[in-house]
């Protein structure tokens, strides 16, 4: 088919053949001569049935014609010979630049494929550098998540010990409530690594689906751009082209340039798209696990304040529960020697009323008169009397120095429990709890890499 911006070629006018000259004998020749005789309008086809002779006249008209038609022949195929010269020249070079033209255009389109091509490389070669960016990040996530089992295990085990603790010790104090923050701390951190875990999963399967696009859409580029190049190689010396009478016609869904180059765009557009996604979302892995740690490490941080504060709090209350033992053990000693004072003065105090009273008995044995009520008589009474009172008020007093003394061991025996309470709870909360989550510091944010 002719290119539309060419000019059609000029066809060579049909015209019709030449007729056969017969000429006619002028009116004026009309002699019996000419009557008699044939005609000599056949000429060299009737040479053999005729027998009379031309005439001078018929002769030069014969060669008239004869050099007539060569002319004209003669003339007819010269301007044949140059239009077909022309129709050639026209066409050649028709041809020439229709080829030139659509080598020009097949280069125009190696181009825009070279073009396309190499965007959809680097999308491929980006995507696939973002999601190797991503899988370290979700390693990290990984490493983190695996980390919280040992500060939730600290914390259960403190939980635990803490239970441990006696009755009068065993109350739901800082240190308890913020164990059980710190506990609930933790397992929110690990729900919130999961949930990351989960979603940087899921942005690596897009990153690999829109990876697969981008490389298939840049195969066909390339498989496209072997082609062309080959296209653009071929000349009319070429040994490989031949007739495919076919191939003039469009093939059934095929896409036009608009679609062609929307394609690509969109596949680069929607690489981009996941390539944002997946740079936001390791921002976010990043600022996660460092905002986890600070908290992790700040809850940490509370939890051995509140256990140093308990502790000091535990050691002033024994130190002073230590300080009452050892008065009250003072004073269970100095009670103890009154009360053996008492009993001592007691004793001495019934020798005097045994004295006394002898006295009084040996003298009720006096005869008749000198049965006499006189001075050492009531004297002897007055001193039974007066014995027999201290010796009620000493009595009395050894009861309440006995029931005091009572209560002194009473409370020695309380504060030597509280004391082994109090040493028991600070063995718990800061030999066993504080030591080990000293011993066993953990930092999130280094150990996810």
């Amino acid at each position: 088919l002719p290119l539309p911006d060419e000019p059609l070629p000029t066809a060579v006018p049909s015209r019709p053949l030449p007729r056969a000259i017969c000429p006619l004998p002028p009116p004026s020749c009309h002699d019996s001569c000419c009557r008699e005789r044939p005609s000599s309008c056949c000429g060299t086809a009737m040479a053999g049935f005729r027998t009379a002779k031309y005439q001078v006249p018929e002769w030069h008209r014969r060669n008239a014609g004869v050099s007539q038609r060569a002319h004209t022949a003669a003339e007819e195929s010269e301007r044949g010979r140059a239009e077909a010269k022309h129709l050639s020249r026209h066409a050649a070079a028709c041809a020439q630049r229709a080829q030139q033209h659509s080598r020009n255009t097949l280069r125009q389109r190696l181009q825009d494929t070279h073009f396309w091509r190499e965007e959809l490389q680097k999308e491929i070669v980006e995507l696939d550098a973002e999601t190797a960016l991503l899988a370290a990040q979700k390693l990290r996530l990984q490493r983190a998540l695996d980390a919280t089992e040992v500060p939730y295990a600290i914390v259960t085990d403190n939980l635990q010990c803490r239970e441990r603790r006696q009755p009068p010790d065993l109350v739901m104090d800082e240190v308890e409530r913020q164990l059980l923050k710190e506990a609930d701390l933790i397992r929110n951190i690990r729900d919130l690594l999961k949930r990351t875990i989960i979603q940087a999963t899921n942005q690596m399967h897009s990153n690999r689906i829109q990876k697969e696009f981008c490389e298939r859409d840049w195969s066909d580029k390339v498989e496209a751009y072997h082609i062309d190049d080959k296209c653009v190689t071929y000349s009319n010396d070429s040994t490989n082209i031949q007739f495919h009478p076919s191939s003039v016609q469009f093939e059934q869904g095929a896409s036009t340039p608009k679609t062609w180059a929307q394609f690509s765009h969109d596949n680069i557009c929607r690489a981009e798209q996941e390539k944002l996604a997946s740079v936001q979302l390791r921002s976010l892995i990043t600022n996660i696990i460092h905002h986890v740690s600070q908290d992790l490490q700040m809850q940490r941080a509370a939890g051995n304040e509140a256990f140093y504060n308990h502790c000091r709090e535990l050691e002033d209350v024994k130190l002073k529960l230590e300080q009452h033992l050892e008065k009250i053990l003072k004073d269970i000693g100095e009670e103890e020697a009154n009360i053996a004072a008492l009993k001592e003065g007691i004793r001495e105090k019934e020798a005097h009323v045994k004295v006394a009273q002898t006295r009084l008995y040996d003298r009720s044995f006096r005869p008749n008169v000198e049965l006499c009520r006189d001075e050492p008589q009531f004297r002897l009474v007055s001193e039974v009397e007066e014995l027999t009172v201290f010796l009620e008020a000493l009595k009395r007093k050894l009861l309440e120095c006995e029931q005091h003394l009572k209560e002194l061991e009473d409370t020695r025996m309380q504060l030597e429990k509280e004391i082994a309470v109090k040493s028991n709870s600070i063995f718990i909360d800061r030999d066993k709890c504080l030591e080990f989550r000293l011993r066993r510091p953990v930092e999130l944010e280094g150990a996810s890499y």
